[in-house]
This record gives C-alpha cells, structure tokens and sequence, in this order.
C-alpha cells in the first residue's frame, strides 16, 4: 500500500480508492488491453509536461512519483510497486503527464494506451470503475495540493494572474501561486525580465516562460490545447461544452458516434461556476457546479468525446451542396462534421453603469469561485442579480465576507429565484436585499482597482454610495450565437436559436442537421437539469438524421 505524504492527509480516509492494489485476476483481465515494457533503473516512464503515454500496471519493481515544477523544484509523492497502476485521469485523452514517474529498480509493467484505457473501462465494469475512481481523486488531490502543474508567479491579487488562475481551476488543472517577495527562486526568475514591463510570469513543467500570457498561450504552452488540424470527419461537433453540450457528448459517444465538443473558454458553462446547486436530481445536499461539470467532463472522455479547451467557433459553414458543415475556429483551424449542435449558452449581460469595463478583473466579477472569496474575505461586497445564479452566489459568498448587499431590480427576489434559496437568504445574518435598486457608477483607487460602488434608488432616485472592493454581477445573459450570421439558422428578435416547426423535431433548427439545445434554444427552460435532458434527448435525433443521411448517399 502507498504512503501518501503529509500534503494528501484529507486523503487519508481515501488511500485504498487513490492507490488500490489489483490481484492477479484484476491484472490479468486489464492486462489483455496493453502491451508487455521493461524499464531500467532511473529511467523515466513518463516525464511531467510531456504527453502521457496511458496507464501503466506494475507486475515487478517499485516507481517513484514526483512533482517537478518548471522552477526545478521535485518532491516525491508517492512510491508504488507490483499490483498498482500509475496515472491519473488526463491519461484517459493522453493529456501531458503532471508528474515523473521513475523506476527505483528494474521494473516491468504492462502499458495501456488511452484508447485502450478507455475501451477497458467500459469492458470492465467493476474493474473500471475502481481505476476511474482512483484517477479522479489522484487528479483532485494534485489540485488541492497546488504543486504540479503551472506556476503563477506575482500579485496573487494581480488581475491577469487572477484571471489565469480562474481559467486553469475551471478546466480541473492543477497550479500554485508564488510571489517574487517570498521565493528566491520566483524572485531570481522575475529579476532577469525586470527591464520588461509585466504583471505576471507564468512557469510550464517543461521550464516554459510566458510573460504576461493569455488563455490560449498558457493551455499551448502545458499541452492542453490540440493543436494539430483535425482532419476526420466527426459524426457530431458540440459547439459548447456547458450542462447541455457535455450531456450531449456523453450520450453521443456512448452510443457509439464519433464526438468532438468545444468550448472558448471552460468546461461547465456558467453552471461551472456556481458554487452550490441544490435542486438538482440525485444530489439531496447540494453540488458544486464544478464538480458536477467535471464529472461530466470525465465520462465524456471515458466514452471517446473529443473535448477542446479553449476553442472558439468564429464561423460555421453550412449550406447546400456541402457534404458537411464546416467550423471554423478563431485559430484557423476547421474541423468537419456530419450534424452540429448548438449548445453555446450565453454571454454575461453587463448593466449600464459609468466605468464598468475599467474595473473587469480589477474587482468586478461575473462568477464565485473560491478564487474570488478569498480576494473578498473579511470584505463587505455588493452583488447584482435576482435570479438563482445570484442566490447561490450570495450564499456561498457570506460563508467567506462579512457582508453581502443585494441589488435587485424588482421589488422582490421570489418572482426570479427559487424559494429554498430565497429562505436561504432571509436565514442569514450577513445577507442584505435593497429591492428597486440599480448600478449606476464605479470608481477605483490610484493602482487601478475598485473602490466604490453607487446604486440609484429607482423610485425614488436616491444615490447611496459605499466602499466597495469586489462587486458580483449576475443579472442574466444573452445568447452566444454571433458565429451562426450567414449560415441559415434562424434566431428570434433577441438572437436565441429557434427549434422545431414543420417537419423538423422539437430540438432541430432551421437547417438541417444543425441542432440547438440548453439556454441558447428559445423557448427553453433555463435551468442545468433541463440542459442535460435535453442534451440527452437530442442523441436520438441525431441517430435519426444521421441514418437518414446514410440512407440518402446509398440511394
């Protein structure tokens, strides 16, 4: 059995279901799905930031796992030796390893590939579901040890390295912030870009150095975005990989069609972001948006789902004559697929208040994650919002602030949100609602970020202003469907996606073959649990537009 460090103690009660030990039965019937390697001692058998090669089961010898980070830091995590199997749930799409993995001694073992990985976890099932427990929870503990993978170097306040932060937690990567003030080794790395203007430096496995990067750069930069032109003709391409595109993935590719989804920015949409949902089906105490998405997230991948973060659709091409609708990507890559479907969600609405952009990242926030309750802890803040997305914001954040005022524009919060969290609220203490009230101006301190907030009464037109540092703004969203203009899809006045009528199924747009389901449909139900129903109904119309397909080029 592994020893886990000192690092993994909220493991401890886990250590069987991170590192289980297989017998000769369990090793016999996964080895059949990998192939025979030897290694020597102090070779490698996989190397952090370099692509991992799949799962691999000990049968002799004994490994050790470390964390490396790009600033040349290594500590050891684990050791393992004959009946383990090493890797964590990025081997399930050959994503780059977080970790090394060195044989103490001569070591023999049996590598399955990601291909096969995932075909043995669904071939067996009980086997299966003990090595898919094990590689989430390795991959949760990495996360909330904040060793492995990037390392963000700067202001752990700083707005780019904020919104970096945000961006990697939202995707399950793991990361660590360092100042330069209290590390040498950050202090001597940020010291030889000092004749360089930047806020942040951010620090791959592979030794990697990015100034002051985006999105894009940092997820090039650890491997996680494919690069490479997809030339195979998918079955369905998922535009959007929110509640209703992942549910969409995970009932296509287990059914056997050949999936790619995308996202622009991460995972789980803008329920990725919410901090609990608790009338969701199935989860009596509550779960976190993240954690549901990631789960998600995973069985996608399981099943063979293609998933690329970040990648955003600037146009999708499709018309007659075409054999298939073409997506072209803001990078200048295509991909090609048989059916689309529209799983795109919605933007951030922001309201009309006076300096507004200036303060985005710098203490205006359209999400709660934990990020932004340790910036506010201890703080009085203001959210915008009425819904229910601003209910569990405003719960999640009294846990952390010492005060949380509500502005709503309506004279109530029990038309908009649901009534468990409307009890929720008038329970606590630290809660405030204003009802009638409305942004109107933000301003900021001499380094750039907020510190004061003012809201107008609306019926009586009373200014009240406060000192305010960090301001939530849940006041709804609009479609995010700009990159279907020219394409033939109709959309209502407002821009959503419009489905059904005659001859076409209640999820099928206006064209054939492009589909539409969640929030960017019209007419839908705007709730995660009505989502994934209809990302999970939307598979059997697709099979039968796909069939008809089949059918039409035999004829």
């Amino acid at each position: 059995m592994a020893d886990l460090p000192e690092a993994f103690d909220s493991f401890i009660g886990r250590r069987e279901q991170m590192f289980p030990v297989l017998g000769e039965d369990d090793l016999a019937r996964a080895a059949r799905f990998g192939s025979a390697r030897q290694y020597a001692a102090g070779e490698y058998l996989f190397r952090a930031g370099q692509p991992g090669p799949g799962l691999f089961l000990l049968l002799r010898g004994v490994v050790t796992i470390c964390q490396r980070d790009g600033l040349g830091h290594v500590a050891p995590i684990v050791r393992e030796g004959p009946g383990s199997f090493l890797g964590e749930v990025g081997q399930l799409s050959g994503a780059p390893a977080l970790v090394d993995g060195v044989a103490d001694e001569a070591v023999e073992a049996i590598l399955v590939p990601p291909p096969q990985l995932r075909a043995l976890l669904t071939a067996e099932a009980d086997l299966g579901e003990r090595i898919t427990r094990a590689l989430i929870l390795r991959r949760v503990a990495l996360i909330e040890r904040g060793a492995a993978g990037a390392v963000l170097i700067g202001d752990a306040q700083g707005p780019h390295l904020v919104r970096l932060e945000h961006f990697l937690r939202r995707n399950g990567q793991p990361y660590h912030v360092i100042s330069p003030r209290e590390d040498a080794s950050a202090c001597a790395l940020a010291s030889q870009y000092a004749n360089r203007p930047h806020e942040m430096l951010a620090v791959c496995p592979d030794g990697s150095i990015l100034v002051d990067p985006d999105e894009h750069a940092l997820a090039r930069c650890l491997g996680l975005l494919d690069a490479g032109e997809q030339q195979q003709l998918f079955d369905v391409a998922i535009i959007g990989a929110g509640p209703a595109g992942l549910a969409t993935a995970v009932y296509a590719a287990s059914e056997g069609l050949e999936v790619v989804a995308l996202d622009c920015r991460a995972f789980g949409g803008q329920a990725g972001a919410s901090a609990r949902i608790e009338n969701y089906l199935g989860f009596p105490t509550g779960i976190s948006g993240q954690a549901l998405a990631g789960r998600a997230y995973v069985q996608a991948q399981k099943f063979g789902a293609r998933v690329l973060v970040p990648a955003q659709v600037e146009t999708l091409e499709c018309g007659a004559g075409m054999d298939a609708p073409t997506l072209h990507l803001t990078d200048g890559r295509q991909l090609r697929a048989r059916a689309v479907v529209v799983a795109t969600g919605a933007r951030y609405n922001r309201p009309e208040a006076r300096n507004l952009p200036a303060f985005e990242g710098r203490g205006v926030w359209y999400w709660a994650s934990p990020i932004e309750a340790r910036l506010c802890k201890g703080e009085h803040v203001v959210l915008v919002g009425g819904g229910n997305s601003a209910g569990q914001a405003a719960v999640f954040l009294a846990a952390h602030a010492a005060q949380v005022t509500m502005l709503v524009r309506g004279a109530a919060l029990a038309a908009t949100m649901s009534r468990y969290l409307v009890d929720r609220i008038a329970a606590a203490r630290n809660i405030t609602v204003l009802p009638r009230q409305e942004l109107v101006e933000l301003d900021g301190d001499a380094g750039g970020h907020l510190s004061d907030v003012a809201w107008q009464d609306r019926d009586t037109g009373a200014v009240t202003r406060r000192p305010v540092r960090n301001l939530f703004l849940f006041i709804g969203a609009s479609p995010e469907t700009a990159f279907l203009a020219g394409c033939g899809v109709a959309l209502d006045r407002a821009g959503f996606v419009v489905t059904g009528g005659p001859g076409r199924g209640e999820l099928e747009s206006s064209l054939a073959g492009v589909f539409a389901v969640g929030d960017v449909r019209a007419g839908s139900t705007k709730r995660v649990g009505a989502a994934i129903g209809e990302g999970a109904a939307v598979v059997a119309a697709l099979h039968r537009y796909l069939e008809a397909r089949t059918q039409e080029s035999r004829a």
